[in-house]
């Protein structure tokens, strides 16, 4: 089962963005936070690249212009 993409072309670079300027952030933290900041941006990069976000399925949001 194939997932439907639900995240936008912009909202794709927006996420791109955001998840480098954290793996940037994370070389200046020095505790447990950069583990999580990590996460998130990794998070951020697999849902930039498979066009899927799960919370966006969750809560019904679809930036993509794709329809089904």
């Amino acid at each position: 089962m194939a997932l439907m993409p639900n995240v936008g072309k912009t909202d794709r670079i927006i996420r791109a963005i955001i998840a480098i300027v954290l793996f940037v952030l994370s070389i200046f933290v020095i505790s447990w936070i950069r583990i999580a900041i990590i996460v998130v941006a990794i998070i951020l990069l697999i849902t930039t690249i498979t066009r899927f976000c799960g919370l966006y399925k969750i809560l019904g949001i679809n930036t993509c212009k794709i329809k089904p």
